[in-house]
């Protein structure tokens, strides 16, 4: 006898059993959210994404521009944290750093896949025809919003979604569904005073609202510029981003709420190297950067990009071995690599033969009978 008695409860079992670690259900109705999302962009702070400003961005404003029968939001989330040190813990300036979600395999991968298996597993149980959609990040969705609708967490101050048991770090996965559900309640919003990833933000990309929310100006943000910025980055921008290769990940590092974060089991995002030496990606060809990075995140910013941001890494460590590799770099045949590195080197230079400063209050340059 096929049996019809599919919940909201039922499916958030399978939404475990299939390797997400958090689930809860939402309507598939539009989103105040969306307004915001709008004003957000006509501000000019989704910097260059054209997929935000184009019709791709309009898409948000309801999900069932993506699937029309859409009647609830099956909204996962999939740590991916692990116990190696945070990014604020690293000194080594001779090496780069690589933000946490991109160590390991390309979530997009792991989570449509354990999507998949929810979505054949709510079919079994169904039994009756119905319409769905699997949705990554990638898909036009504003899926935080949707999310702190179901009860994952709430939208930090930091713009990350935050759930008080598991903090932030965990990718956000949606099965959109033709059957109607039990919905969840939106988490309470819980940073209150607190303002450690707006002090700690090096580049005061995490700006005020006119409603008293905050948001992140991408223009500002390291992860912006590492990633999603094509070209050269302009000055100052370019010093700012200190050792980071690809993505920033400060704002949650300093998060309270990211204390006592849960470490992944899924072998999937264990790093292969998160602090690589600058040195060594310095001489990366095209093909090796290909055969490295090919199944990660990291290949979004390709190799252009990605040597761009090594370059500017080793103009900022002030370390006069940088200097060699960069000398190289200044002749690679890509403009925007050889304009980076030619750049950071003069920076370097500039760095590394200021005059020491006497400490002894003679504001002078050191020299024999100062202490």
């Amino acid at each position: 006898m096929t049996n019809y008695s599919l919940t909201a409860q039922k499916i958030k079992e399978l939404a475990l059993r299939c390797g997400f670690d958090l689930v809860g259900v939402a309507s598939a109705e539009p989103t105040e959210d969306f307004r915001r999302f709008d004003e957000w962009r006509s501000q000019g702070k989704a910097g260059e994404m054209a997929y935000l400003l184009d019709g791709r961005g309009d898409l948000r404003n309801d999900p069932r521009n993506l699937l029309p029968a859409a009647k609830s939001i099956i909204c996962v989330g999939k740590i991916y944290n692990t116990g190696h040190p945070y990014s604020n813990d690293a000194r080594d300036k001779s090496r780069g750093w690589i933000s946490r979600y991109a160590w390991g395999t390309d979530y997009h991968a792991v989570l449509r896949e354990s999507l998949q298996r929810l979505l054949d597993e709510v079919a079994a149980i169904h039994g009756r025809p119905f319409e769905s959609r699997i949705c990554v990040d990638t898909a036009p969705l504003l899926e935080r919003s949707y999310a702190r609708d179901a009860g994952l967490g709430w939208v930090g101050k930091n713009t990350c979604l935050i759930n008080q048991q598991k903090g932030s770090w965990f990718f956000l996965g949606e099965l959109l569904l033709s059957i109607h559900l039990e919905f969840d309640f939106p988490a309470p919003e819980r940073c209150g005073t607190c303002t450690r990833c707006i002090d700690a933000c090096p580049t005061a990309a995490i700006v005020p609202n006119a409603d008293g929310t905050w948001s992140i100006d991408s223009r500002l943000c390291i992860s912006y510029l590492t990633i999603e910025k094509r070209g050269t980055i302009p000055k100052p921008d370019n010093t700012t981003t200190t050792n980071h290769l690809f993505g920033c990940d400060i704002c949650q590092d300093v998060c309270p709420w990211n204390r006592r974060a849960p470490i992944s089991g899924d072998d999937a995002f264990a790093p292969v190297e998160y602090a690589p030496s600058l040195e060594r990606l310095a001489v990366l060809t095209e093909e090796e950067f290909r055969a490295v990075f090919r199944h990660s995140p990291v290949w979004r910013a390709k190799y252009a990009g990605f040597l761009r941001n090594v370059a500017l890494a080793m103009g900022n460590s002030g370390l006069s071995e940088m200097r060699e590799p960069l000398e190289r770099l200044t002749e690679h045949p890509n403009e925007v690599v050889s304009g980076a590195a030619s750049e950071s080197l003069r920076r370097l230079n500039a760095d590394i033969e200021k005059p020491e400063v006497c400490l002894c209050g003679c504001e002078g340059q050191v020299r024999s009978g100062c202490s």
